[in-house]
């Protein structure tokens, strides 16, 4: 399964809650913070949800 690095590069401070669930849901909620996460399903869609506020790159 490949994965995918995904790092907050917006801040969420005004967003409606379910943008800020799907954040903390991916394990981010600081600027800059960055996580490597398994890209199933699941996942892609919560990026999807809130790719204006991320930054993924593969990982390696």
């Amino acid at each position: 399964m490949s994965k995918v690095i995904v790092k907050q590069v917006r801040s969420d401070i005004g967003r409606s809650p379910a943008v800020r669930q799907t954040i903390k849901a991916l394990g981010l909620g600081r600027l800059n913070k960055q996580k490597e996460l398994p890209l199933n399903d699941a996942v892609k869609g919560m990026i999807k949800k809130v790719d204006y506020l991320l930054e993924v790159t593969p990982a390696k």
